[in-house]
């Protein structure tokens, strides 16, 4: 038994006992919901400053979030591997520039290990609800294993966690084998089976060109095209990771160097594109020579996968197999719109229907929904449901994790918190940003943290304005069917600044932008 497995069992075994409803000593300090990229990062944070008074709850068996839920052929990291780690914990055995997976699954087991969060961290926990008692000045989470009260509470739950059905006619009427890339079957043989794969974003780009050497027939179904850039993807020479091993150093400057080159593509173009669109017109032309390259003689696959909305309204992604797949014999992209699925196929709107034995959903997430952003309720003053509020009236948040109304409550991936550089910067400044929050409340013997409300709406304001200058609002983003944008026309998910910009301010942003107060009046 390794390690990791022990402590998962120690885990397992303890039984905590949360205190009764009725009191006002909370059970912790802060509690973290989820044991993936951010509540890890909120543990370690909390950890280095000396606060041990918190407890991770986690639904699942084990740490490590979507690269513990995700399995599907071919996934991968599509930020280079040097910049996709904790700052502060950095591998040099990557195996490859890319890295696949279950390689991210073990890093982030192996930091959970080192960092001693099995002890801390409660597995098999589902939270139904959250609710801020103001008479005591204290959360309570309400989960299937009973009550949980904390001063504190941080919701480290990721975007994308509730895998998402479509709404096409029928699909509950398919008679053969059915299931999401977030949920797949890895009992099940595709080999020799007709296979039709509903959606073309990241992770169907992926999926495809993995299964489809295995599968006697692939249907994939293309309602929005991507976005494509080569991806300068190599196993990591021995002499690198040798020298990565010796030289914490060496491995930095890999780091920083491959991060600005990220900012540069992912983050600088989208957020400044008004300034610069010679710079997304460049990467649009990579990702054209990148599409003809794979499929030099065939202009009649050109235009259907070119988007006709502009790179960086939905996810961009990198892939130098996945063009190619359509040049095979046995993969057709299908671009006709679903009809409905049958009991035996799916059925496009020019009447055809093609029969298949499998069915694979790479249709995403859950994002914006008002079950699903949070995950849970979350009830703060009067009552009122943060999940309700949000639809109603427009995502917003502070620095994306504090709202008025909801004290000593810190959502990591709020409206607006998402730097697209890595998933781990974002981690890492809202953790620093909520342990000094909980830190100054100790100082000041506060028991209550409340961001202002016009400190708020200044922020938002300030964030309305930087959004102008997006690819968003003046990329022709309307036909991008893309997951960053909300019903209120809003693109909230990615934060419009520099990641850089977004650190230090979490670092060094006054905190007289909070009431700190005794009690709660």
């Amino acid at each position: 038994m390794g390690a990791a497995e022990q402590h998962i069992k120690d885990a397992k075994l303890t039984k905590l006992k949360p205190e009764s409803v009725s009191t006002s000593i909370p059970d912790y300090e802060v509690l973290i919901i989820g044991a993936g990229i951010s509540g890890m990062a909120a543990a370690i944070e909390l950890k280095r400053r000396g606060i041990e008074s918190f407890q991770i709850l986690e639904r699942a068996d084990d740490v490590g979030g979507t690269w513990r839920d995700n399995n599907y052929p071919g996934i991968a990291v599509d930020i280079m591997s040097f910049v996709y780690t904790y700052s502060f914990e950095q591998n040099p055995d990557w195996s490859r520039l890319y890295a696949p997976g279950a390689e991210l699954k073990r890093y982030m087991r192996k930091v959970a290990c080192k960092y001693g969060l099995y002890r801390s961290t409660r597995f098999g926990v589902v939270v139904n609800s959250a609710e801020f008692d103001e008479s005591k000045s204290l959360w309570r989470v309400n989960t299937n294993q009973g009550f949980f009260t904390a001063r504190h509470l941080t919701s480290a739950v990721g975007s994308l966690v509730e895998p998402k059905k479509p709404t096409i006619r029928g699909i509950d009427d398919f008679q053969g084998k059915c299931m999401h890339t977030a949920r797949w079957d890895q009992d099940y043989d595709l080999t020799g089976k007709r296979v039709a794969l509903i959606g073309t974003g990241a992770t169907g780009v992926q999926v495809v060109p993995e299964i489809a050497e295995q599968v006697e027939h692939l249907d994939v179904y293309q309602r929005t095209p991507i976005w494509i850039i080569p991806k300068p993807d190599a196993r990591t020479p021995f002499w690198l990771r040798t020298l990565f091993r010796l030289s914490g150093t060496a491995q930095k400057g890999m780091r920083l160097s491959t991060h600005a080159l990220t900012e540069l593509v992912m983050v600088v173009g989208v957020t400044y594109f008004k300034q610069m669109p010679w710079l997304v017109r460049m990467l649009e032309n990579v990702c054209l020579k990148n599409l003809h390259k794979q499929l030099p003689e065939q202009p009649d696959l050109w235009k259907k996968l070119t988007p006709k909305y502009g790179f960086g309204c939905k996810r961009p992604t990198f892939s130098n197999e996945y063009f190619k797949t359509f040049s095979r014999d046995n993969v057709e992209l299908v671009t006709d719109s679903i009809d409905c699925i049958t009991a035996s196929g799916i059925k496009t709107k020019d009447g055809k229907e093609r029969e298949i034995d499998v069915l694979i959903l790479a249709t995403g997430f859950e994002v914006f929904g008002k079950k699903s952003f949070p995950t849970y309720p979350v009830l703060g003053r009067g009552g009122i449901d943060l999940r309700e509020y949000w639809y109603t009236n427009r995502y917003q948040a502070f620095e994306g994790l504090t709202v008025p109304g909801y004290p000593n409550f810190y959502m990591f991936m709020g409206p607006y918190a998402l730097t697209a550089t890595s998933y781990f910067v974002m981690a890492e400044g809202n953790a620093v940003h909520m342990a000094r929050c909980v830190e100054e409340a100790r100082t000041r013997g506060a028991e209550v943290v409340e961001v202002k409300q016009e400190v708020h709406d200044r922020y938002f304001e300030e964030i309305q304005k930087r959004q102008q200058s997006t690819v968003f609002l003046n990329n022709n983003c309307g036909d991008s069917s893309s997951y960053y944008f909300d019903h209120h026309g809003d693109a909230p998910l990615a934060r419009p600044s520099t990641s850089m910009e977004m650190l230090l301010r979490a670092k060094y942003l006054s905190m007289d932008n909070y009431r700190f107060i005794r009690g709660n009046r």
